[in-house]
Formats: C-alpha cells, sequence, structure tokens
C-alpha cells in the first residue's frame, strides 16, 4: 500500500505565536541502503517539504540543501556534547565548520544540542547549559544569534503526574539544570524542544489510555478527558503533553516560552506484542498531527496557538536496533516510496504532490455554502466542466448538496487543468487530498470522465486561470443546470457574480 507524501505556540500576551506553523520530518540514516543527499532533497522537494531536522551537521546533506529554501534544524550529537560543553572554542569551532561555513545558502534556523540528555546520557547533564550558551556565544561572535536558535531536545517522560496537565510538573531531580536552560531559552526567543510519543504513552498505559485518545481521532464531548482544575477538555494525548509541558514550565516561574515538538509519530508494523503498530493507525496519527498543526488548531491551555511538530520520520530504518517497531516509523522506503498515503485535507502545499499521484481536490469541510455554490457554478460555466455526471439520475447526482456536487466540479477542473498550480483553490473553499473522494456509482479516477471542444486550448501554460465571474459560461451548462436540485436554482450565476467579483 503506497502513501502520500511526504508534512507554535505561544501563550496569548505571554508566549507569542509563530504565524508560519509548520510540519517538518526527522532525517535518520540507518538505513542499509541510504539514498545519497540529493536524492533525500530530491524526495524533500517534490513533497514539498520546508523544514527538516538533522541529527547532525552531515556535510554532504548540508551541501545537497543549499539553494533550497528549505529550513534546516542540525544537530550536535550527543557523543560530542562532552567535548563541546567542556571547552568555549571547541563549540566555536564547530559553529564555524558546521554552521558558518554553509549559512546562509543552506538555510540553517535552528541547532539541536544533544538529544534527550538528561535520560539518554545523563552524565552529560552538567555540563548541558554550558554547551547551549557556547554554542550561542559563538552565534553571537558571527552575528547569526538573530537567525538561528539554541535548544535541546527533551523527552516527555520528564514531566511527572502529565495529566491533569495542570498538576504536571518535571522531575525535581533536574530542576538544577532545567532552571539555568529555562533561563537561557527564555532570554534567546528560544522554543521548549520536546519529543512526544502518544504510541508509547498508549503502550504503557496498561489500557488506561484508550487508542482513539492516542490517535487524535475524534471524540465525543463525554469520551474526552476533562483536567478537574481548569475544566479544559483533552480529545488527544498529543495536546495533553504540550499543556503539561505549559504548566510544569510555569510552575518554575517560566510562563513564556513556545514548545516546539522535534520528534512524534506512530509505527506502521510492530512485533506480535505491538498489535496496534499498524499501517492504518501510522496513516491515521500522522495525517491527523498535520491537520491539528497546519489549523492552527492549538491546544485547549492555548487555542489557536499551534504547535509545529517534526514528524518521526522520513524514512523506514531497517538497520536501527530494537523491536521491529524501531525499524518502522517512517513515511517512506529507500527508494522514495510512500509507506502508506496520507488522509490529508486543508495541508496546503505541504504533502500536495503524491508520488503515487494519486491526488484529488475537494470541497472544503464547512466551507461556506454560497461560497461552494459559486465555484460549483463557475467551474461548469466558464471553467467548461462537464457537469453532466451531477445531473438528476447522473452517476455523482447523490448525494444530492452543494459540497458533494461541488468537489465533483472542483476535482474534474483540477485533473483536466493537469493539477496546475492554482487548479485546487475556488476562492479558498478547495483542498487537495489524497482521500479519493468516490462513492457509490460515483467513481473518481485521478482524471476528468468527459472531453467537450476545446477546454484544454487555452492553458498551455499549465498555470489554471482564476475562478472570475467575468469569463463565458458553458452552453452546456447553462441549457442543463434547470436538472439540477431547487437549491441550487436559488443561487445561480448571480450569487456566483456576486461573490467572484
Amino acid at each position: 500500500m503506497a502513501l502520500l507524501l511526504l508534512i507554535l505556540l505561544l501563550v496569548a500576551s505571554a508566549v507569542s505565536a509563530d504565524e508560519d506553523a509548520f510540519i517538518g520530518v526527522n532525517i535518520g540514516t540507518s538505513l542499509s541502503d541510504m539514498p545519497h543527499p540529493t536524492q533525500v532533497v530530491a524526495l524533500l522537494k517534490k513533497q514539498q517539504l520546508r523544514h527538516v531536522r538533522l541529527y547532525n551537521a552531515d556535510r554532504a546533506m548540508l551541501l545537497a540543501l543549499a539553494n533550497t529554501g528549505i529550513k534546516v534544524t542540525v544537530s550536535v550529537p550527543n557523543e560530542q556534547l562532552l567535548a563541546v560543553g567542556q571547552s568555549n572554542s571547541t563549540a566555536a569551532n564547530w559553529v564555524s565548520q558546521n554552521i558558518v561555513a554553509h549559512y546562509p545558502a543552506t538555510n540553517i534556523t535552528t541547532i539541536c544540542v544533544g538529544s534527550e540528555v538528561l535520560t539518554s546520557l545523563p552524565n552529560a547533564a552538567p555540563i548541558l547549559v554550558n554547551a547551549l550558551k557556547f554554542i550561542q556565544s559563538a552565534l553571537v561572535a558571527s552575528n547569526l544569534n538573530n537567525q538561528i536558535k539554541v535548544s535541546t531536545p527533551l523527552p516527555s517522560s520528564i514531566i511527572l503526574d502529565s495529566f491533569p496537565p495542570s498538576q504536571a510538573f518535571f522531575n525535581h531531580s533536574w530542576n538544577r539544570v532545567l532552571v539555568p536552560m529555562f533561563s537561557f531559552l527564555q532570554s534567546t526567543g528560544a522554543p521548549l524542544m520536546l519529543n512526544i510519543y502518544p504510541y508509547y504513552d498508549y503502550m504503557q498505559s496498561n489500557g488506561v489510555i484508550p487508542l482513539d485518545y492516542a490517535l487524535f481521532k475524534p471524540l465525543p464531548p463525554n469520551k474526552e478527558a476533562v483536567d478537574s482544575n481548569t475544566l479544559l477538555h483533552y480529545s488527544n494525548v498529543f495536546d495533553a503533553m504540550v499543556d503539561a509541558a505549559y504548566f510544569a514550565m510555569a510552575s518554575l516561574n517560566f510562563t513564556n516560552i513556545p514548545v516546539l515538538v522535534t520528534e512524534t509519530g506512530w509505527p506502521s508494523k510492530g512485533d506480535s506484542n505491538e498489535p496496534d503498530a499498524t499501517l492504518e493507525n501510522a496513516n491515521t496519527y500522522n495525517s491527523n498531527l498535520i491537520r491539528h498543526v497546519l489549523n492552527k488548531t492549538g491546544t485547549p491551555k492555548h487555542p489557536g496557538i499551534a504547535v509545529s511538530s517534526f514528524i518521526y520520520e522520513m524514512y523506514n530504518e531497517d538497520t536501527k536496533p530494537g523491536p521491529l517497531s524501531e525499524k518502522n516509523w517512517g513515511l517512506f522506503d529507500a527508494n522514495g516510496t510512500p509507506i502508506y498515503i496520507l488522509h490529508l485535507t486543508d495541508s496546503g502545499i505541504v504533502f500536495a504532490n503524491d508520488t503515487t499521484n494519486q491526488t484529488y481536490c475537494v470541497a472544503k469541510d464547512g466551507a461556506d455554502e454560497k461560497m461552494l455554490q459559486a465555484g460549483l457554478d463557475w467551474a461548469c460555466g466558464a471553467g467548461k466542466v462537464d457537469c453532466s455526471p451531477i445531473l438528476q439520475g447522473a452517476p455523482c447526482y447523490e448525494p444530492d448538496n452543494v459540497a458533494a456536487h461541488a468537489t465533483y466540479a472542483f476535482d474534474t477542473y483540477y485533473h483536466q487543468m493537469g493539477k496546475a498550480p492554482g487548479s485546487c483553490d475556488f476562492k479558498g473553499v478547495a483542498a487537495i487530498t489524497t482521500t479519493n473522494p468516490s462513492h457509490g456509482s460515483c467513481i473518481f479516477v485521478g482524471r476528468y470522465f468527459y472531453i467537450i471542444g476545446d477546454r484544454n486550448a487555452t492553458f498551455l501554460n499549465g498555470t489554471a486561470p482564476a475562478m472570475d465571474s467575468k469569463s463565458s459560461g458553458s452552453s452546456f451548462w447553462q441549457m442543463k443546470r434547470n436538472s439540477i436540485s431547487a437549491r441550487y436554482l436559488t443561487v445561480g450565476v448571480l450569487v456566483a457574480t456576486a461573490l467572484l467579483l
């Protein structure tokens, strides 16, 4: 089964929202046949992924990423942390060789100093803050401190009593490191980096955490978890952990540090004792995550303030030690073939090009019905879409509503334009998806059903025309529109003209 493609938070007044909420991807290298850096970058560009995180500062990758505009997070590996944290000059040399030598051609925006140091390399914990400060000093000396932020990814496991979130606090044994670390992050405007894995929270909960709650699946209000102190409702583990981090920082008197999720995801395959590591669950989690972040849903504590996140991770890593699930967190195999097709809508330009070419254009959920009607009228008129399949008695007439009929017209137009830029917009009420909208006898086959006249003649440049009420309508549609439901007749061309001028 193929996959689509490849995917801040701030407290109102206290934390400033990042307008550029994003989904990024981690690039691990534990593959027996790791793609060449140029192949990796080609896949990133094809998937229109604009944010990547490297676990090191590999020179070949940084060179391949040059002049792409892709925003890059690089890392000081844990094995180099002791040297960097014990010597200002070593840190300066690291920045000179791995940052200054590549910037600005390579758009480096963030440096991760180590990864989960407190739990994976506790002997380095005493020098972690020094490492942050030494790297920051080197950036200041190179006049790059305003362009590049410095932080360190923490595991969510250092947050204790994470539910209810309002009672969460950090493991007190690490406060001697965390307090100066948070002071550093606050003074430099850098985020708290947090690795959040609802899969492990679910697996370790012994049935306390429902699977749907871990997967971001919609829950009725009576099934949501309620924080008894704040009365905030939580419908997923991810939001609860992010808010737990905010509350835990607040307990140490830090209230203006944003959260950036540096790792999150779900495995698509596991051993016999990992029955919920499946393609469908991985698809569901990552699809819902992407929608949640890019829609700027925010968390119950900070609604509307998106938490940008990096998916773990780009490739399945067959040489990774551990259980089978450890090797199967990827969105792609080593050949760049999707592991599964993400169920995406409203993803903007991210993941807009499926490597299997299975993308569709649909009416957005909750879109204004008058705007949908206007788009439908335009597509079936000036857009020269053959809309006979949505006439009464035709295969795509049912369900008889504006959204369903608009989806047929939008998708037909999108494909007859060759998926040209701008051909799935319709004044903002259409979105690209990889979920096939076929239903019953109405089959969407990734191409338009009928060819009428010279509808493609004016689109040889591959760019779709803007939806414009001044364009001439289709005589076919003008003759047949009376066969559509009475609801459509009440809107008609006058509404389209009023809305689209």
